[in-house]
């Protein structure tokens, strides 16, 4: 479907940084998908975590004002944002807790509910700066990196 991008160095790298960015799968998806592509390591790492990073201060900037006008666009959006936002607070306890920290681990631990767009999400609900949150994000990102390397090469049998 795709051959026509993945065919080249510069659109495996491109479609490695895109899938990156997508919320859910994220880097837990795009650097297995980079090296399945045929990407050497390098490549695939800089692109995925790339990828993964450019929505962040995106979400902790502007997140709010989105849910507030979407809030007042109908009651339907109101109930998808709160649930969101519940789910925020929920997670965000360990982020209240251990502050930086807690935010890097919500972010490193690569499974579905965690991530940069989670961590952001909980970053922008706690009124955390972006000065703040934006370096424990990427330290999150980058030690899933390696966990999904781990598990990519097969260091880490997860079945």
């Amino acid at each position: 479907m795709f051959s026509w991008l993945t065919s080249t160095f510069l659109g495996k790298l491109i479609s490695t940084f895109f899938l990156s960015m997508v919320p859910v799968i994220e880097l837990r998806g795009g650097l297995p998908y980079g090296i399945a592509l045929g990407l050497d390591y390098p490549a695939a790492l800089i692109a995925a975590v790339l990828g993964n990073m450019v929505p962040v201060p995106f979400i902790i900037i502007y997140i709010r004002h989105i849910f507030t006008w979407l809030r007042r666009r109908s009651s339907w959006w109101d109930l998808r944002i709160t649930y969101l936002e519940r789910k925020a607070h929920l997670k965000g306890r360990v982020v209240q807790k251990y502050s930086a920290i807690g935010l890097c681990i919500l972010v490193a631990i690569p499974l579905p509910g965690t991530g940069a767009w989670t961590g952001a999400l909980v970053a922008a609900v706690l009124d955390m700066r972006l000065r703040r949150a934006l370096p424990s994000i990427f330290l999150g990102v980058c030690i899933a990196a390696a966990i999904m390397t781990m598990v990519t090469f097969g260091v880490i049998h997860v079945f």
